[in-house]
């Protein structure tokens, strides 16, 4: 085994010091990673911007179209009263339906600008068809052909529409999608169900 060399304990004083991490010098490969990393990390962040956009997007959809599902669900189970008049019966169903959706919203706004409802309805008949509105809730009675009408509406198909104005959070996101008066994603969720 060969002798190991012996250094005067200054020369081992002097490495120390030249291995030391706060006095070690920079050199250009240093700073060409930073700005390497750094117009990496530009596009990244845009990125993981845009997927959380569009997470929120579809949280948004998905929440309002099960909504509409529930309400629609609500609408063809209502059970007809006899003793009241097609109109109180329909006023009472579409009451109940707007009730069932906005409970199904979960933790969406369900004031305005998001979400308008009010406490009145209005109505549009063309033919077979009759659409109730009420802010962004739409409740549409249509008779299929082979049922006959009847004052329950059974065999009817009831669509519930909800439209959610979902706020873009992001400017970049909101430049590419389309946008109502207000800046918001108009995002529908409509359902259509057979009456028993």
């Amino acid at each position: 085994m060969p002798p190991t060399p012996r250094c005067s304990p200054s020369r081992s004083r002097r490495r120390a010091v030249r291995r030391s991490p706060r006095l070690r010098r920079y050199n250009r490969a240093d700073g060409q990673s930073l700005v390497e990393f750094s117009l990496v990390l530009t596009p990244l962040f845009l990125l993981l911007l845009g997927i959380i956009q569009f997470g929120f997007i579809f949280n948004t959809y998905v929440t309002v179209t099960n909504a509409a599902r529930e309400a629609a669900r609500i609408g063809t189970i209502y059970v007809y009263d006899r003793s009241a008049s097609n109109v109180v019966n329909d006023a009472t169903r579409n009451d109940e339906i707007k009730d069932a959706l906005l409970a199904s919203l979960n933790g969406l706004s369900k004031t305005a600008p998001n979400f308008t409802n009010g406490t009145s309805w209005s109505s549009a008949t063309s033919g077979t068809t009759t659409t109730y509105t009420n802010g962004d809730i739409s409740i549409t009675y249509s008779l299929p052909s082979g049922v006959t009408a009847n004052d329950p509406r059974v065999g009817y198909r009831v669509t519930v529409k909800a439209t959610y104005h979902q706020d873009l959070v992001i400017p970049l996101v909101a430049n590419l999608l389309p946008r109502d008066a207000g800046g918001r994603l108009p995002l529908a969720g409509e359902v259509t169900m057979v009456i028993n």
